[in-house]
């Protein structure tokens, strides 16, 4: 069964990876260990943004362009940016007692990617199966025109390893199968600590061991 892969990468990592050193995930592996046998993973596509270093956090850049340089190498993933939008907003203090302006950085486009590749892979009956990385109910009319309307299988699997997310209903009621990502399939699917990327050595982020 010819197999496509989306993966919503903000949500993978808000949901299984954010606060575990298993961030350096095989994402073909991880996806692999969780079919059922007759899948061949044809082609993943990946859905992300650029970050940038925060004064806090300076070299996260450096981490995302390392690991996605990996996964580009060992798996031999399509990537496709969508943007960050930063704005001002206000949001009400703690204690009650007034408002203060926050700034809000909010990732762009990455959703309507994935949908829009989604139903166009679809459309030219590029797969036999389509599996969505994703928990984000947002995605739910794409996966229920594929899968309800265009008749081909769509599985969904959900990041929920990180403590208190619960799967989306909406998405379990339009598509073909779901499953969750635990944190067991995350730790025994991880790259290799070095990967080799055009003659240079690609090395795990120390803050991710």
């Amino acid at each position: 069964m010819r197999t496509f892969v989306y993966v919503d990468g903000f949500n993978l990592y808000y949901g299984a990876l954010k606060g575990t050193p298993h961030k350096w995930l095989d994402i073909k592996a991880l996806v692999g260990k969780l079919l059922i046998p007759g899948h061949e993973i044809v082609k993943i596509k990946y859905f992300t943004a650029r970050v940038s270093g925060t004064p806090g956090n300076p070299n996260c850049a450096a981490r995302q362009d390392a690991y996605i340089r990996a996964l580009v190498a060992t798996c031999g993933v399509e990537v496709y940016y969508g943007h960050f939008s930063t704005h001002t907003k206000k949001c009400r203090r703690a204690d009650g007692k007034g408002f203060i302006e926050v700034f809000q950085t909010d990732e762009k486009g990455s959703d309507v990617n994935l949908a829009t590749h989604l139903v166009s892979d679809a459309h030219k009956r590029s797969f036999d199966a389509a599996i969505v990385v994703t928990n984000d109910s947002d995605l739910c009319e794409p996966v229920r025109i594929v899968a309800q309307e265009m008749r081909r299988k769509v599985g969904v699997l959900m990041p929920l390893a990180t403590p208190g997310r619960q799967p989306s209903i909406a998405l379990r009621k339009v598509a073909t199968f779901t499953k969750p990502i635990r944190v067991g399939a995350c730790q025994s699917s991880q790259l290799p600590e070095i990967v080799t990327v055009d003659g240079q050595e690609v090395h795990r982020p120390a803050e991710w061991r």
